[in-house]
C-alpha cells in the first residue's frame, strides 16, 4: 500500500519528537519533513524537490512566519496538499482563518497521538476529522442565535413597543398607559439599547422579524 507522505512543522521540541516518535511506527505514514519554521520547510522541498508531500501538521505559533500566514506560501508550492492546522489555539477567529486560508482541519494539540494518526489517514482518504473542542466552536459559529435581550423587556416595555408598532405617538402611548411623556421616552431609550436599535423602523423590524409582540 502506498505511505502517506507527511511534513510535520513544529517548533516545540518536545511535541515534534512525539508526534514524529509515534508516527513513524505507522507503516503507511512516511514523514518526509519536520521543521521547525515554514521558512525551513519551504527552502527543505526547494532544495530537494521534492514535492510529494500530501498532508501536512502545522503549528500556528511558530517563529518567524505563523501557521495562518504560511499556508498562502505552501499552497503555492504544494497546491493539492492537504493542511492539518494541530495547534493550542482555540479561538473562533483563528479557527475560521485558518479554514479559509485552505486547511482542511483544524485540531487541538491536546488530541490523543492515536487520533492524530487516524485524522491524518481520514484526511488523506478525502474525510474530515476536528478534535471535539473544535467542532464544537465550528457548530457554535453556525448555529442561528436569538435577538438580543428579547426577553429583558418589561411588561411595561413590551406595552410601549406595542404602541409604537400601531402607529401611536408618545403622547397617545402615555396618555394610553397614564404615564408621562419623559417616561415612554425614558422606556424608548431602555428599550433600543436592549434590542440594539436606533430608530421606530428598526424597533417595528425587529418586533415583526421575531415576533416580539
Amino acid at each position: 500500500m502506498k505511505p502517506i507522505h507527511l511534513a510535520i512543522i513544529e517548533d516545540d521540541p518536545v511535541i515534534k519528537e512525539s508526534l514524529i516518535t509515534y508516527l513513524e511506527t505507522n507503516p503507511r505514514l512516511s514523514i518526509g519533513f519536520a521543521c521547525t519554521s515554514v521558512e525551513d520547510f519551504l527552502t527543505s522541498i526547494n532544495a530537494t524537490r521534492d514535492q510529494r508531500t500530501e498532508v501536512i501538521l502545522l503549528d500556528i505559533g511558530l517563529p518567524g512566519m505563523s501557521g495562518l500566514e504560511g499556508m498562502r506560501h505552501i499552497k503555492a508550492k504544494l497546491p493539492e496538499v492537504n493542511i492539518v492546522i494541530l495547534t493550542t489555539y482555540e479561538e473562533e477567529d483563528k479557527i475560521f482563518k485558518a479554514l479559509c486560508g485552505g486547511a482542511v482541519s483544524y485540531i487541538s494539540k491536546r488530541t490523543p497521538l492515536n487520533k492524530i494518526e487516524e485524522a491524518i489517514i481520514t484526511i488523506y482518504n478525502g474525510g474530515s476529522y476536528m478534535s471535539p473542542s473544535i467542532a464544537r466552536k465550528v457548530i457554535s459559529h453556525f448555529t442561528p442565535k436569538p435577538s438580543p435581550n428579547m426577553q429583558a423587556l418589561s411588561e411595561r416595555q413590551m406595552q410601549i413597543v406595542n404602541g409604537i408598532v400601531d402607529g401611536l405617538s408618545y403622547k397617545m402611548i402615555a396618555d394610553k398607559y397614564l404615564i408621562s411623556i419623559d417616561t415612554v421616552r425614558d422606556h424608548i431609550k431602555k428599550i433600543y439599547r436592549l434590542l440594539q436599535v436606533n430608530s421606530k423602523a428598526e424597533l417595528i423590524k425587529k418586533s415583526n422579524e421575531n415576533n416580539l409582540i
